[in-house]
């Protein structure tokens, strides 16, 4: 029998007591309110309701005047449970024995030793984090025949702080039950700074390494992956410290904009940024992030978007949300001051154009976008003064972009680099990132030595620890013979050929060329890489696409640890069932015709063709006249909101290039149905498709058919004569870009055929796709 001091009030001596029992009190307590509600001490209605009202007096002795709108349901819920607790404690110790308290002591004890407690003795959804968590892990150190009995509880506390912590999107959810752990909640927590959740990038990761690293018979890939597949070293601003940082600043009456038309989104988003900018944050976050700087030292970090939309299954946001590299070079309050302005230009691009116009056209733009944000060292290690990954990339589980028939689309795409990843993700004009098969790694869209030194990687990204900054940098100025796995990157150039690169040549740097050949032909590597995305969409249950580095470790036996950055579910878009091209269309009638890179699906009854001349795009003066097409086809895109029209034009659409193509955004195309990216005569036949960057990302889950159109094709029909006998609408449409009217044509299908419209239909598995004129 529990001893008792008689000088002591009875209920602090009960509390007393009950704090003995930090992980039990919560069973015992139940047990407590049991009987009290069995022997008509109080009702449980009335127990609840005196609860809530002492709850929300709590809040006004505190100091809200707005308890529900200055408090968020968590803490709300955190509340309540301690008010419960000190209820249940004065009316037991004022209504009930002292022998009963010690018999529900005695039995809760007896029962954890018996395992026979299968009662969870608390509501889960109005626990605190704290004692779900410990809760969780105290199931889940049970015997298997104990733990066994209280399965469904811990399923349910697994749910509930997937949705507190993590995410609540339901279909993720359904998925990361299946595999999260109590000491997975438990790692977020001893690395979340603030409340809230840690946002669709930072769930994806964690739930994809999971299902790497899960043994299942049920799939077996033949790869042992626990030794190969890690994540970066990362920290979580919690979602709700998005909310402090507005209130912070005084920052609420930016919050919506997304409900202001599409002009005046851009015309105040770089005043806003600047804003943002200049916001400070509550002194307890700067506190943890400056703990956080001590922990890492000089690591170079890079901080980026975790949105609570983000990574949805399918919104993925790809590239709506900026991220910023901090090399952290500098004094601890130098890299504090880099870190804060990095979380506030990530705060900032939450009303950046391209976001907002995207969430309209998704139909989101009434749900609460809050942004988490993930802090993560970055991967890679020094070379010389600079630091970067050896590769870096995007792979994709599904491969639409087949340049050969043999080309597998199941076994998946890399869209590979050598150094940062973002000339992977991101769309440069200058550049290009080796396009890998993996069905056929070895396989290029290119032929001979000129066209492969045209068509690789000429620069990359980096961090430069002595200028403490990110950079773009030739590759012949990075890469030295002294580089470690040389032979798998580069290929030596000898003018009309490519040779392999063999250790103990002499060489020049400038006759390297980073073709990855060696790389490709390791089966480690490229079974490592198939694997992955193989089990990730296997588990899904449905295409992924994956951001990642790699390092390569050994010399004479290379291998690889994969680290994984990123993996987000693809939409569910059918680009159209078997489609078949007519074969009975008039020559007057085809638009164009064309039989390499081709999707699946088909787009009706089309009214508009908005086409940029190539000739007369290349004759502009200047970067000012190139890049204001790009805000004509903008203003043309809203213009036509509510009608069907495809994008016609030459080069690659949104490079940051304007000698290249035209530099849209995705906010300058999101309403057009098909983007046809146009080589011109005297151009090679090469010209690089979108896929793998965050820009056909866009095109993919906005329904907008990406189509290449080599007109240096044999098997290419343009109809040129169409294009210049047809009247120009534009200076009708869009009367301030009239001065435009001969780069940039609009042509009223029906109003120049008698009221036809053109119909495109596009048949991937035979390689042709046919846009022609129809009255159907």
């Amino acid at each position: 029998m529990i001893q008792r001091d008689s000088a002591i009030p009875r209920v602090l001596e009960l509390y007393l007591q009950l704090s003995q029992y930090p992980i039990l009190a919560h069973h015992i307590r139940e047990r407590m309110r049991e009987e009290l509600f069995a022997r008509g001490v109080i009702q449980p209605e009335q127990f609840e309701q005196e609860v809530r009202q002492k709850a929300i007096l709590s809040q006004q002795r505190e100091g809200l005047s707005d308890p529900f709108g200055q408090e968020s349901a968590e803490v709300w819920s955190e509340r309540l449970v301690q008010i419960r607790d000190h209820l249940t404690d004065f009316y037991f110790a004022y209504n009930l024995p002292d022998s009963l308290f010690d018999e529900i002591v005695r039995q809760v004890l007896d029962e954890r030793s018996s395992g026979q407690r299968t009662i969870l003795p608390f509501n889960p959804e109005l626990a605190p984090s704290n004692m779900l968590l410990a809760q969780a892990q105290e199931y889940a150190a049970l015997p298997p025949d104990q733990k066994q009995q209280v399965t469904h509880h811990l399923e349910e506390i697994t749910v509930v702080l997937i949705k507190s912590m993590i995410s609540d999107q339901m279909d993720f959810v359904r998925l990361a039950k299946e595999f999260l752990e109590p000491d997975d909640f438990q790692e977020i927590e001893n690395r979340r700074i603030g409340a809230g959740k840690i946002g669709g990038k930072a769930a994806g990761m964690i739930l994809a390494r999971k299902i790497l690293l899960h043994e299942d018979d049920a799939f077996d890939s033949g790869l042992d992956f626990r030794e190969k597949v890690v994540i970066p070293d990362s920290y979580f601003l919690g979602a709700n410290v998005f909310y402090d940082f507005h209130a912070f600043n005084e920052l609420e009456r930016f919050i919506n904009q997304k409900y202001k038309s599409q002009e005046e989104i851009r015309g105040d988003y770089e005043h806003i940024r600047e804003v943002y900018v200049q916001g400070r944050f509550p002194e307890k976050i700067m506190a943890r992030l400056r703990h956080l700087l001590a922990s890492v030292g000089k690591s170079p970090m890079i901080v980026r978007s975790s949105s609570l939309l983000e990574d949805n299954f399918g919104f993925s946001f790809a590239g709506k949300y900026e991220s910023y590299f901090c090399p952290n070079q500098g004094s601890v309050e130098e890299n504090l001051e880099e870190l804060l302005r990095a979380i506030s230009r990530v705060y900032a691009s939450v009303i950046s154009p391209d976001a907002l116009l995207y969430r309209r056209k998704m139909g989101l733009v009434d749900y609460d976008e809050r942004m988490g944000i993930l802090i993560q060292k970055v991967q890679g290690f020094p070379y010389r003064h600079f630091y970067f990954p050896t590769l870096a990339g995007v792979a994709f589980s599904r491969n639409p972009f087949r340049w050969n028939p043999r080309i597998r689309p199941e076994d998946g795409l890399l869209r590979l680099v050598y150094g940062l990843g973002t000339r992977a993700v991101d769309r440069v004009g200058n550049d290009y990132p080796r396009m890998v098969a993996l069905s056929h790694p070895q396989m290029r869209p290119e032929i001979g030595a000129h066209e492969i030194r045209k068509y690789s990687q000429h620069y990359v990204d980096l961090l430069d620890l002595q200028a403490n900054a990110f950079r773009q940098l030739p590759v012949e100025d990075v890469l030295r013979p002294d580089y470690p796995w040389l032979s798998l990157l580069t290929s030596v150039d000898k003018g009309d050929y490519l040779q392999p690169m063999y250790a103990g040549g002499l060489i020049e740097t400038g006759q390297l060329v980073l073709t990855f050949d060696g790389l490709l032909q390791n089966r480690r590597f490229v079974d490592m890489m198939r694997g992955i995305l193989r089990k990730l969409e296997h588990y899904y249950g449905r295409p992924v696409d994956v951001e990642f580095t790699v390092e390569i470790t050994g010399q004479r036996s290379p291998d690889f640890i994969f680290h994984l950055l990123q993996c987000r579910p693809l939409s569910r878009q059918e680009w159209g069932e078997s489609m078949r091209i007519p074969k009975d269309v008039p020559p007057d009638d085809v638009i164009f015709l064309t039989r390499r890179m081709v999707p699946q699906g088909r787009v009706q009854a089309i009214r508009y063709l908005v086409y940029v001349d190539q000739a007369a795009y290349r004759r502009l003066p200047s970067y000012e006249a190139r890049f204001e097409i790009a805000r004509v086809i903008g203003r043309l895109n809203q213009r036509l909101s509510e009608e069907t029209f495809i994008l016609m034009g030459p080069g690659r659409w949104g490079t940051s290039n304007v000698e290249l193509g035209v530099k849209v955004t995705y906010a300058d195309i999101y309403n057009a149905r098909a983007l046809i990216e146009m080589s011109g005569m005297e151009e090679s036949d090469t010209l690089e498709l979108s896929y793998g960057t965050h820009f056909f990302q866009d095109l993919v889950e906005s329904h907008i058919y990406p189509l290449p159109l080599y007109l240096n094709d044999p098997d290419t029909i343009f109809n040129h004569s169409f294009f210049e006998r047809a009247e120009n609408s534009l200076p009708a449409l869009l009367p301030g870009g009239a001065a435009y009217a001969d780069v940039v044509k609009v042509i009223d299908v029906p109003a120049v055929t008698g009221g036809r419209s053109v119909e495109l239909v596009m048949d991937g598995e035979m390689e042709e796709a046919l846009a022609y004129l129809t009255r159907g």
